[in-house]
């Protein structure tokens, strides 16, 4: 009671003490998140330019984008392609707004009549593009069909993007011709020439040991050139990898489940309480049942060609009779057992003309296909009857009347095929019929009126019946892989990673400058979890964790953590010490020469005067040296006779006198020259432009957070 009286006493003193600890708890995640808007890292996945890109926009787009790759893209590679193509909208949307450029209704609508030419929606009972059409379909979908009209507007906004593109490149390439004046330039460039005697001190003459670069000298240059050495967040790690493969126990009980199904066997029926026998894959007939009740893998009712099939069974398969079994064998991470159900002779290729009749409502149908279905089987018929009667009509038919304008005008010639690439019933005509027949199939595109051309290359093929296991790990196995990375999991967190992994012989792979939209890792694949979490604020160097992967465990640890900003010293290391190192050989060379004519310099360095002739400015190459740009530059600013002092080069330290001076012929017009620069600028300027706008943006990338 004494303590609740106290407490009422000091209420109002608590309570302001309750408020300020709340504070302080919002006020650190705002000052976390950036600013009291914290929120809209988690509704926007960019600001570019002070324009958002909201979340939910942004990710429709991305789920668009990976149903267009299909299952073999990743949620990376969707991010990406709508990152960049999100990005160079806003950007150029920005610059269009700037210079007040607009998509006029004339340009919208002859851009209309380039892309719906050739629709027939669009065309009047001559053929021709019709603007009414245009109109009478827009205002139909408007009213009936919401998708659609969606679809249109998408399409016309999409065009007026383009004209607004073209406009605006147009303007910059146009403010990029070059002048007769470049055009001369380049010509003299290419075709002035000069002689010259050359003395040459490779910096190799100084052993790279007696050059010292400290690290203090590379930050210092790192720091002079800050825009070469930026780099992104990025992370190390090293992990050991558990993997939940089969173990020798699990693949022998796998193979001999498989083994199993190849004699019949006698099966406890629950509904009539007997026994019964069910047939084995040496003993069934109805092979496609079989399969798809045994099999992981469903029944392909196909011939095969030697070629088709496995390099490593194709020849114990063809040399096999029908009714034969081979195996079980493994393949990959599957047992198999397959039986030859038919041996035949089959073409590889066949060619195939036809004339396709189509109904309301078929296959990519347009709307102008009108007959009933009813209809268009009368029609097949009456084409199929004149065909056989006089083969030689086939083409003209085809012309006049197949509804596929894809080869129509061919004479519906659809070249050769090999089995199986045609639709089912198409397909079984023309295999199963001889050269020069002629018939009616229907496919889901309508009635195929259809004759059967040259058929080459009549070789064996065989049709098989094969029964796929994959070959699983056991439970057992699974909780042995459980359980070790478990024990190294808890062992690491406890003692040293590495020397954990060392005692436990665990193979141990670290994994340098992971960004924070990396999806893959190598060695272990898609996994964003991981990057995920290196990238978290609370995660901290010597953070170690277990996450599941495809086909088991990955225990990983953070080893580095950097920010945004300038390479490490270790990092640039590679690439400023050359630079460094020959900038002091240079200095310790001219130090080191005596005299100054070309004979003195080459006797005090004990190397030899060299000559090169016809050098141009456009082909700045020396003998011995290799491409020597600033060397040649410098020796085409004097007159024949004069000298250069000594010039820090490429590969080593120079001094140069030109002997002769060979000035190009002076033409009439540059034209060439300047159309040639043209032509060399104009294809790289809508990938430079934009990578200028990128690098002129304020861009705040937040993808991570929703990746």
């Amino acid at each position: 009671m004494a303590i609740l009286n106290s407490i009422r006493k000091r209420g109002v003193f608590l309570i302001i003490i309750i408020a300020l600890a709340l504070f302080s708890f919002i006020l650190a995640d705002v000052i976390r998140n950036g600013g009291f808007s914290s929120e809209k890292s988690l509704t926007t996945v960019a600001t570019v330019n002070g324009e958002e890109m909201t979340r939910d926009d942004f990710m429709k787009k991305v789920e668009q984008s990976q149903r267009t790759l299909g299952p073999n893209g990743s949620t990376a590679q969707a991010m990406n392609m709508v990152w960049d193509r999100e990005l160079r909208s806003v950007l150029q949307n920005q610059e269009y707004e700037k210079l007040g450029l607009t998509a006029q209704q004339d340009q919208v609508n002859a851009s209309l009549q380039t892309g719906l030419a050739s629709n027939a929606t669009f065309q009047d009972v001559d053929g021709n593009y019709s603007p009414a059409k245009v109109q009478e379909y827009i205002a139909d979908v408007q009213r009936n069909n919401p998708t659609a009209y969606q679809q249109w507007i998408d399409y016309e906004n999409g065009l007026k993007d383009n004209i607004l593109q073209t406009q605006y490149y147009n303007l910059i390439k146009a403010g990029m011709r070059s002048t007769l004046s470049e055009g001369e330039q380049q010509y003299r460039f290419e075709n002035d020439k000069i002689n010259i005697d050359y003395v040459f001190v490779p910096y190799t003459k100084i052993p790279d040991t007696d050059i010292t670069v400290s690290d203090s000298e590379i930050g210092s240059y790192i720091k002079d050139n800050p825009s070469d050495f930026e780099v992104q967040p990025q992370v190390d790690i090293q992990y050991v990898s558990f993997s939940e493969k089969p173990s020798e126990e699990d693949m022998q009980a796998a193979k001999a489940d498989v083994a199993a199904l190849l004699n019949d066997r006698e099966v406890y029926n629950s509904s009539s309480k007997t026994k019964e026998v069910e047939k084995g894959l040496k003993n069934t007939t109805n092979y496609a049942e079989f399969v798809n009740a045994n099999s992981d893998i469903g029944y392909n009712d196909r011939v095969w060609f030697k070629s088709e099939l496995p390099a490593n069974i194709a020849d114990t398969l063809f040399a096999m009779n029908e009714g034969d079994i081979y195996g079980p064998y493994q393949q990959d991470n599957t047992n198999n057992l397959t039986k030859v159900i038919e041996v035949t002779r089959l073409p590889d290729s066949v060619q195939s003309s036809h004339m396709l009749i189509r109904w309301k409502g078929t296959m990519r149908a347009s709307d102008a296909i009108t007959r009933s279905k009813e209809d268009a089987k009368k029609l097949a018929d009456s084409l199929n009857a004149l065909v056989k009667k006089s083969p030689s009509k086939f083409e003209d038919l085809a012309k006049q009347f197949s509804d596929d304008k894809s080869n129509s005008e061919k004479g519906g010639d659809l070249g050769y095929s090999g089995p199986g690439r045609m639709v089912p019933a198409f397909n079984d005509f023309i295999f199963d019929n001889k050269e020069g027949s002629v018939g009616v199939v229907e496919t889901d595109f309508g009635y195929h009126v259809v004759k059967v051309g040259e058929q080459k290359n009549m070789q064996k093929a065989i049709k098989v019946a094969t029964v796929s296991k994959e070959i699983e790990a056991s439970e057992k196995t699974l909780n042995d892989v459980f359980a070790k990375a478990s024990k190294f999991e808890v062992a690491s967190q406890k003692g040293d990673f590495t020397e954990v992994a060392k005692s436990q012989e665990l193979n141990l792979k670290p994994v340098n400058k992971i960004s924070n939209m990396d999806a893959s890792i190598p060695g272990i694949g898609n996994n964003r979890s991981i990057v995920n979490w290196a990238f978290e604020e609370n995660s901290e160097v010597g953070d170690i964790k277990r996450f599941s992967t495809s086909d088991g465990y990955v225990i990983a640890q953070l080893t580095r953590k950097s920010p945004r900003g300038l390479m490490s010293v270790a990092e640039a290391s590679a690439v400023v010490t050359p630079k460094l190192r020959n900038k002091k050989k240079a200095e310790k060379i001219k130090a080191g020469i005596s005299g100054n004519d070309l004979n003195a310099i080459a006797t005090s360095q004990n190397v030899t005067v060299q000559n090169a002739t016809a050098i141009t400015m456009a082909a700045p190459t020396l003998p011995g040296a290799g491409a020597e740009p600033k060397v040649v530059g410098a020796a085409f600013a004097k007159k024949a006779g004069e000298s250069t002092g000594l010039i820090d080069g490429e590969k080593g330290v120079f001094k140069v006198k030109v002997t002769a001076v060979n000035p190009a012929p002076g033409l009439e017009n540059y034209a060439t020259y300047s159309n040639q620069l043209n032509s060399a600028a104009t294809p790289t300027v809508n990938s430079k432009v934009f990578q200028a706008l990128k690098n002129a943006a304020d861009v705040e990338d937040n993808r991570a957070n929703f990746f």
